[in-house]
């Protein structure tokens, strides 16, 4: 081994405080780096492939048949900024039953002749296409799960027609649920139903403005009301990219508190090296190291654990994207994403490069030091500096030991600086997890609507065996028949019953949107459940309705609007009068009055009732009481609301808080270096106060009060700045989801949460300082004086 690598090796392994300070930072940045980095690259991967392999429609618009005729609509594809155009092709929107089951859910089916070539190639992933009446194709995306063979039955519909699953595609920008032969669409239409559907590839279509644009000159000469629905590309991107979306603002600021502590540690890490080692780089350069030589060991000793922080967070990086990256593979059938190679190159090299470059910038005044002035220096700590403030704290009424310790930071003013520096973003990223937990918090109530003190869940399907008979195919579900009205009397008649409403849920379709929407009724008032507002109002009466932000992105539509619900008996019409939180179902949701579904839907039974008791009744006790009167009825109360979060809340906590521990390590680390470095300097003064009668437990107290300043200052400015932070991270996490945020959920820090938060930057320096002054306390007198 060469002498600058016996040096390095040296270093390393006398500094194991820094180098575990510097490996742990490292090791933190790169972790958050590489997970950050591989969801921006993976989040449109699988959809951006499959778009321009299949040549998506960059918008596909539903055209009401009865206001325009097929002529027309092939003419539109001549319109000035359209590159392509497929269509028109009939639609319908129909609710099949599956091999005997009840009623399906609603779905949008297409006649195409085949699978099309430029413009929205259907790919098809089993079967084939369908080549006669009496066949189907469905979507992979449907809500009906599809098996080739599966027989759909129309009884609502003339003729009673069926059709066979011969084959199973994905539209990748989800233009229909299922396709059949054009000659098969009159028979799955109701009388006076039906439209046309064109879909369009625009030369300009990389935004939204682009797209409405398009969608504007293609309508402009049809005839008004003629187009009843559309939907984007980048609607359907953004629905693609959500899961993963969600987590790059977090990520990208967790990664961004990694990179700059590293930088800070590293810095002072190095720039300590260089102060306390002055004598000892004076001796290198006497035995013949060069200014360049004594630079790259100080470089090399910072570079050796960050190398090993850089292995372990790559490592780290790949196992945090595991279940992240799981529910991206889902996206289109793609499989095995993983974290890409030149990911990792990009975020080593980059890291490293930091590194090297900060040691460079701190190491830099080893090499200018003369060797006859680096030798001349001793261990000693100057002691010119910071008398001021030792004098000013001498006359504060505290005992001697804090009054030592309140003063030591203005001796050392650069390194205390650099220690408030770590504690300061230890306390940016507490706030900010605090905050975040905070938030998703407000936002998993909002998806529960847990507002409810006892909550009457519909009854589950009964999934027991099934002899022979309508409807009882095996493997087939049937839910049991509950009175709503029953259960609403035993409620009423319940003692302690303040107030209360009732939820039935149907599944309709949107023209121009594939796929199905919840649409929510309500008997009684159901704003007090726990339906969080973004904008507008609640509905107030029948015919008015409220909508979640990916519905109104989704439908193109925004309050005031009005919007039509197929599937159903017949057609409704509602209008939106607000905005609501509520991720459930990607945000496709109606909220309505149930007499708005009176004429369409009468027979409303999947309900659930939601109750909240009178001020001063026990809730169990209640709870019990109406059991009783519920047992003969087949269902059963239970206590709070529906409560629960999902799996991406959980793992988003678990990621906050993973990451927040890290950096709070390296800031205590920090702080650590810092102290056990100062202590080490002042070993002969140390000796001299305990010479003079100063205690081991005094001692402590000394070395602990020298970075309460610091701490108490570092964390009233982390506090700030990290509930700044969560204010810009928290609402762009919510624009990858496509949700607008309330302030409720943004602004969840208040003042009697931000104290406790200032103080933590006053725990993390103590933590940080305890073990140097263990050192200190235990540090025999004599062998303190005997130190130069």
């Amino acid at each position: 081994m060469s002498a600058l690598g016996k040096v390095v090796r040296s270093g390393v392994g006398r500094r194991r405080v820094q180098t575990l300070v510097i490996g742990l930072s490292v090791l933190m940045a790169v972790a958050a780096s590489v997970l950050g980095g591989s969801l921006v690259v993976v989040s449109g991967a699988p959809f951006d492939d499959a778009f321009a392999e299949r040549h998506g429609a960059h918008l596909s618009v539903e055209f009401d048949a009865g206001t325009v005729g097929a002529g027309q609509l092939a003419r539109s594809a001549d319109t000035e900024g359209v590159s392509a155009a497929a269509g028109p092709f009939r639609t319908t929107t129909v609710s099949p039953r599956s091999d005997g089951a009840g009623p399906g859910w609603p779905m949008t089916v297409v006649g195409r002749g085949d699978p099309g070539r430029d413009v929205d190639e259907v790919a098809l992933l089993d079967g084939r296409w369908p080549a006669r009446a009496g066949e189907v194709v469905l979507s992979a995306d449907a809500a009906l799960f599809p098996a080739l063979g599966m027989e759909l039955a129309f009884p609502d519909l003339p003729g009673d027609p069926a059709l066979t699953v011969v084959g199973v595609a994905r539209s990748v920008t989800r233009t229909a649920d299922a396709w059949v032969v054009p000659s098969q669409v009159p028979a799955l239409t109701a009388p006076g139903g039906g439209g046309y559907q064109m879909l369009y590839r625009f030369t300009d279509a990389g935004t939204a403005a682009q797209v409405a644009a398009g969608g504007r000159a293609v309508t402009e000469s049809l005839p008004p009301g003629a187009a009843v629905g559309e939907q984007s590309w980048l609607t359907v991107r953004s629905a693609a990219e959500r899961d993963t979306a969600l987590y790059v603002p977090f990520l990208i600021a967790f990664g961004a508190l990694g990179l700059v502590m590293s930088v800070l540690v590293v810095g002072n890490v190095v720039a300590s090296a260089v102060g306390t080692g002055t004598r000892r780089i004076g001796i290198l350069k006497a035995v013949g190291f060069t200014p360049a030589q004594v630079v790259r060991a100080h470089v090399g000793q910072a570079l050796v654990p960050a190398v090993v922080g850089t292995a372990l967070g790559v490592l780290a990086g790949h196992l945090l994207a595991v279940p992240v990256l799981a529910e991206a593979e889902e996206v289109y059938g793609t499989s095995s994403l993983a974290v890409a190679p030149w990911v990792d190159v990009a975020v080593v090299a980059g890291v490293l490069g930091l590194v090297t470059a900060t040691a460079w910038a701190s190491a830099w005044r080893a090499g200018r030091l003369r060797t006859v002035d680096a030798l001349a220096v001793g261990r000693t700590a100057s002691a010119g500096r910071g008398r001021w403030a030792a004098r000013a704290a001498g006359r504060l009424p505290l005992p001697r030991p804090v009054s030592l310790g309140l003063a030591r930071p203005f001796a050392r003013p650069a390194r205390a600086l650099a220690m408030g520096a770590a504690v300061l973003f230890g306390t940016v990223a507490v706030t900010f997890t605090v905050g975040l937990s905070a938030s998703l918090g407000e936002v998993t109530k909002a998806r529960a609507h847990d507002a409810a003190d006892v909550t009457v869940p519909a009854p589950l399907p009964d999934f027991g065996p099934r002899g022979p008979g309508p409807g009882r195919g095996p493997g087939m579900a049937k839910r049991p028949d509950v009175d709503p009205a029953a259960v609403t009397a035993a409620i009423e008649a319940g003692a302690g019953t303040g107030r209360y409403y009732s939820a039935a849920t149907v599944r309709a379709a949107v023209s121009g949107v594939t796929g199905t929407v919840d649409v929510v009724a309500f008997t009684g008032d159901a704003s007090w459940g726990g339906y969080t507002m973004v904008s507008g109002r609640w509905i107030g009466r029948p015919g008015e309705a409220v909508v979640p932000t990916p519905f109104l992105t989704t439908t193109g539509s925004r309050v005031g609007d009005t919007v039509t619900l197929n599937g159903l008996a017949e057609p409704v019409t509602v209008r939106i009068v607000g905005e609501v939180l509520d991720p459930r179902n990607d945000g496709m949701q109606v909220f309505t009055d149930v007499s708005t579904l009176a004429a369409a839907d009468p027979d409303l039974t999947e309900t659930s009732h939601h109750v909240a008791v009178a001020s001063g009744t026990d809730v169990s006790a209640y709870v019990d009481a109406l059991n009783r009167d519920l047992a003969p009825l087949g269902v059963t109360a239970r206590a709070g609301g529906p409560g629960t979060g999902g799996d991406m809340v959980v793992t988003l906590d678990a990621l906050s808080v993973t990451l927040t521990l890290m950096l709070v390590a390296v800031a205590a680390l920090g702080v650590l270096n810092s102290v056990l470095l100062d202590t080490r300097e002042r070993v002969r003064e140390i000796g001299v106060h305990k010479a003079l009668g100063m205690t081991p437990r005094q001692t402590v107290t000394m070395v602990v009060t020298s970075v309460v300043v610091t701490g108490l200052v570092a964390g009233a400015l982390g506090v700030p700045l990290g509930v700044a932070l969560h204010g810009q991270v928290v609402p762009a996490m919510g624009d990858g989801v496509g949700l607008r945020l309330p302030g409720s959920v943004i602004a969840v820090l208040h003042g009697a949460d931000l104290l406790p938060l200032a103080l933590g930057g006053l725990v993390i320096a103590v933590l940080g300082a305890l073990l140097p002054a263990g050192w200190a306390a235990r540090t025999r007198t004599a062998t303190a004086l005997r130190t130069e």
